[in-house]
Formats: structure tokens, sequence, C-alpha cells
């Protein structure tokens, strides 16, 4: 059973029997927060987006987050020990298979993991679920979010981008990250600027540097247009999202 807020805890269990999630009314109407997937392969950078997205978004959106790994926590250990949000916000969600089988295919275990942040946070507007590590074939069930990054990094070649894959032709948005790398691998950012283009066609695509800070602005103004009730599709904050 989980922790009860504010106490010590591992990670949260999830009761599958505590599906459903619950919503909140107001002027009328009935609301819940908004369901953002952050996915992509392994090693992409997606805990790292996720930990700076909560940082750039405290002050302006109330939020929680949800993770996957297969057999251990360690993505929900990293962002309690990078204090990005607090730690009775964060669930982790051990999958125990294939990473896009837990966002695409059997979805209960993260359902409930979402239900249960809403319950606990009743005034949340986002909660962030990060998928585990996996390939170009991952995306999520659009029964567990409302939109989703798909985010792969220079480290794996230029030519990612024109494989295709769900997550990056059909991704609500596509980051391109630690392009700072670029010079060291010998990665053309205008070959996969060209062919994330021609693969998207039209959707948007961003360029970042987690660790220089490079595109943060533009990827965390597209979250807040879309979490604010405004359309995302072509954040124009700074030159990395086009």
């Amino acid at each position: 059973m989980p922790a009860e807020p504010g106490t010590s805890h591992d990670h949260d269990r999830i009761d599958p029997s505590q599906a459903g999630e619950p919503t909140s009314e107001v002027g009328g109407l009935q609301t819940r927060p908004r369901h953002l997937g952050i996915g992509g392969p392994v090693g992409s950078g997606k805990t790292a987006l996720v930990a700076a997205l909560c940082r750039a978004l405290a002050g302006h959106v109330e939020l929680a987050v949800v993770t996957n790994d297969i057999y251990t926590t360690e993505d929900a250990d990293f962002l309690r020990r990078s204090g990005a949000v607090e730690p009775e916000r964060i669930v982790a969600v051990e999958t125990g298979c294939c990473p896009h089988t837990a966002i695409r295919d059997d979805i209960v275990a993260n359902l409930d993991a979402v239900a249960l942040l809403a319950e606990r946070y009743p005034t949340a507007e986002l909660i962030m679920v990060e998928s585990g590590g996996d390939n170009l074939t991952a995306t999520f069930s659009r029964g567990l979010v409302d939109r989703q990054i798909f985010v792969l990094d220079v480290a794996g070649g230029d030519k990612v981008p024109r494989k295709g894959g769900p997550g990056v032709t059909r991704s609500d948005l596509l980051v391109i990250n630690k392009i700072d790398l670029a010079p060291l691998v010998g990665a053309d950012l205008s070959v996969m600027e060209r062919d994330a283009h021609a693969m998207r066609k039209g959707l948007p695509v961003a360029f970042l540097s987690l660790r220089t800070g490079e595109g943060l602005a533009a990827v965390v103004q597209w979250v807040l247009a879309w979490v604010g009730g405004r359309e995302a599709s072509a954040p124009q904050a700074d030159a990395a999202v086009n």
C-alpha cells in the first residue's frame, strides 16, 4: 500500500483495485489534471528533462510525476535526490516487462499511479508520466496521456530521426537532446533538423541541451501553453523549437 503523504518510503506501491481517477469540480465543470507522457530510448535524458521541467514549472503549475522502470525505482530515486519535486509527489511503477507494454498495451499500473496522485493532490494541474527507456516503437496510449513528448539524443547519431517510429512521427513534441555533444560524436544537427521535420510533417521539434540550458525555455513554454488551455503546437519562445 502507498505511504501516506509526508511519510518516508522507498516508493509507492499501487493497489490495482484502486482504479479510477477522481475529478474536482471548478465552475460547475468536472476537471482533472492534464497527463503528459515523456518517452524515448535508454539514456536519451528523459529523467533529466522531467527534473528540469519540475524546477522550471515550480510556482506556475502544481504537478506530480509517475516514473516507470522495469525492475527498480531508479528514476524515481533520482528525482527525489534531485530535489526537483517533493518526494511525496513521485510514484514509481516497476513494470516487470518491456516499458512500452506498461504505457501502451497494459496501462493499468500507470492509471492506478496517476489516480493515486490525483487523489492525493486534488488541485494538481499536471501529472507527468515518464516511460522506462525503450526504442523508437514506444508510444503512449491515449487512454493514459493527453499529450506526449518523445526524447532522442544526439549521441545516437544524426540518422535516428529519419528511422521514424511512432515516437518520432506522432509525438506532440519531439525533443532532440544533448546538442552540445554533436561536435564530439560527429552528428550534423542540420541533418537531424531536416529529417525530423520531414518525418513529422509540421509537428514541432525542439533542440535542447540540458547541460547548458539551451532550448529549455521553449519546451517549458510549450508545456505552459498547453496546461493553460492554449494551443501548444508551435511555440516561439526561442529558436530551439520550430
